[in-house]
């Protein structure tokens, strides 16, 4: 009873930052670059545990806050002046140090080295930098909007999509949907949890009126957040079980680490930013 105390005060605390930061641009790009931060430090920490793996944690994470500061001012003019493509140059230069500083350092096993480095960008700060792309959006006359809606809406999604499937796969489930990685995900509570994100993009549509999406692009939007949130939670699985660990970290009480709560997301904001962007080529 205590644990369920916890992880419901930690929950509504946790749903609580992140739609208030998508209410200004600024707490936006504070909380998601130091959620970008921990997470990295906690996935580098992870594989550092491994036999020959020796990553550099502070410099890894370091350069994942900044590659998401980057894109931020890449994407908007939250800080004044036209967007300079110019700004992503310190980030290339500190990847080419990591690459380079394996042949010095004289590791055991510098390729694993060289692996989890770019993991960790590819993993965790890519897709956390893509929020901006969802945020920021550029309007007919060529000035730029911060969107609440988009990015908040992928984060909806993946909550109604993980309370669904949790509350009908309790009650329906009977066919597994990855026993060897997730034994305790089943078909009944995806599609269930399916059914509840297109309830959820419908009313979205019905209350917005199509001045954003139309309902079907609505629909599909919650389709790709589905499919790929449910991809993104079933990764950080075989990432848990290859480690041999139940949970990436205890900085969530009751909820876990970053990875256990950001999983679904690291694989859905960037289908959603692929999908919205094909949208815009038709």
């Amino acid at each position: 009873m205590k644990n369920f105390i916890v992880r419901t005060f930690t929950g509504i605390i946790f749903v609580a930052a992140i739609v208030a930061s998508f209410l200004r641009p600024e707490a936006m790009v504070l909380l998601f670059s130091i959620v970008t931060g921990l997470t990295i430090w906690e996935f580098t920490g992870l594989v550092n545990e491994r036999e020959d793996v020796t990553v550099n944690r502070f410099i890894c994470t370091v350069a994942g806050i900044y590659f998401f500061f980057s894109m931020t001012y890449f994407c908007s003019d939250l800080y004044g002046g036209s967007a300079k493509s110019v700004v992503f140059i310190p980030y290339l230069v500190t990847i080419i140090y990591l690459l380079v500083a394996e042949l010095y350092l004289k590791q055991a096993d510098p390729i694993q080295d060289w692996a989890y480095t770019m993991f960790s960008q590819l993993y965790i700060a890519l897709p956390f930098s893509l929020l901006n792309v969802l945020a920021f959006t550029a309007t007919n006359n060529g000035l730029v909007t911060f969107n609440t809606l988009l990015p908040l809406s992928v984060f909806v999604f993946l909550w109604v999509n993980d309370s669904g499937a949790y509350c009908v796969g309790s009650l329906l489930g009977r066919h597994k949907l990855f026993p060897r990685i997730s034994p305790g995900k089943s078909w009944e509570g995806s599609v269930g949890g399916a059914v509840f994100v297109l309830a959820a993009a419908y009313a979205i549509s019905y209350y917005l009126d199509g001045s954003m999406l139309t309902t079907p692009q609505w629909l599909g939007l919650g389709l790709v957040v589905v499919v790929f949130g449910t991809w993104g939670d079933l990764v950080e699985s075989l990432f848990k079980r290859t480690l041999g660990i139940k949970d990436s970290g205890n900085i969530l009480p009751g909820h876990g680490g970053m990875l256990d709560r950001f999983d679904s997301s690291l694989l859905a904001i960037p289908a959603a930013v692929v999908y919205l962007y094909t949208l815009s080529l038709f």
